[in-house]
C-alpha cells in the first residue's frame, strides 16, 4: 500500500485553503443533485430503519442532507466553511438558528428551523461522540477522499468512534493513476480501506463505477473509477 500512495503521501491542504475555495466559487466537487450512489444504495444504509441519525463529515451544501431530512431522517454535517452552511439553508429556503458550540473554541451550530438539521462549523477532528453522539448511518462522499493524506489513520478513528453498533457507513472513494494528479481528491484505494477499516468493521464493495470524463482527461488522468463500500461495525 506504501508505495500505491506514495506520490500522494505528502501532500496537504490547510483549512483555510478549502475556506478560499467557497469564497472563490471554486467548489467543482458540489454536485447540484443527489449524489447517483446513494441513491443507487440507499435501501442497504437504511436496511429497514426509519428515523435514522445520518452523520455528513466535510458537508458543505451536500442536496442530499436534505434529501433525507425530507424522508423524516435527521441529519448532522462538519463543515470547516461558513459559507457553504449559510449556503445550504439559504438555497433550500430553510430557516436556521446559529449558536456557539461550548465544548469546541470558535465553533458554531446551525440548526435548521423546519427540519432535522444540525451543521457545526469547525475543525472536523475537533467533533466527536461527546458533542454530537453516535449515528446510524454515514455518508461519506468527498470527505475521504480530501482529507490530507497523512490524516488518514486519524480520520478513521474519529469516523470509527462515531458509529453506532447498527451503524451504516457508505464510503465513497475514487481510484485513478496518482503519478499523474497531485490531488484533491486523493486517489483512496481498497487495501488502505481495508487497513483503516477491516479489525474493526465488515467491507462490502458494493458498486465500482467507471466516471471518467473530460474533467479528469483535462487533469492529465487515463481513467477514474469510483468505489462505494459499505462499512458496519462487527458484531462482538
Amino acid at each position: 500500500i506504501t508505495s500505491m500512495l506514495a506520490p500522494q503521501a505528502n501532500r496537504t491542504m490547510a483549512l483555510g485553503k478549502w475556506e478560499e475555495y467557497w469564497q472563490e466559487n471554486m467548489i467543482g466537487f458540489h454536485q447540484p443533485v443527489v449524489h447517483k450512489m446513494l441513491e443507487s444504495n440507499i435501501d442497504k444504509v437504511f436496511a429497514g430503519r426509519t428515523g435514522v441519525r445520518f452523520f455528513f463529515p466535510l458537508c458543505g451544501k451536500a442536496v442530499d442532507m436534505k434529501w433525507l431530512a425530507d424522508q423524516g431522517h435527521s441529519v448532522v454535517g462538519v463543515e470547516i466553511s461558513e459559507m457553504a452552511v449559510k449556503q445550504f439553508f439559504e438555497e433550500n429556503n430553510m430557516t436556521y438558528s446559529e449558536e456557539p458550540v461550548p465544548a469546541i473554541p470558535g465553533a458554531k451550530v446551525f440548526k435548521s428551523s423546519e427540519k432535522n438539521i444540525s451543521l457545526y462549523q469547525c475543525d472536523l477532528y475537533n467533533f466527536s461522540s461527546s458533542i454530537g453522539g453516535q449515528f446510524g448511518a454515514i455518508w461519506d462522499r468527498g470527505s475521504l477522499v480530501a482529507i490530507n493524506p497523512k490524516d488518514r489513520e486519524k480520520y478513521a478513528a474519529l469516523i470509527i468512534s462515531l458509529m453506532a453498533k447498527d451503524c451504516r457507513y457508505l464510503l465513497d472513494t475514487l481510484l485513478y493513476n496518482p503519478e499523474l494528479y497531485p490531488g484533491p481528491p486523493f486517489f483512496v484505494p481498497d487495501e488502505q480501506v481495508q487497513s483503516l477499516f477491516g479489525k474493526s468493521c465488515d467491507i462490502e464493495l458494493l458498486q465500482s463505477v467507471d466516471v471518467m470524463e473530460d474533467m479528469w482527461r483535462g487533469w492529465g488522468l487515463d481513467f477514474m473509477t469510483e468505489n462505494v463500500h459499505l462499512i458496519t461495525p462487527k458484531s462482538v
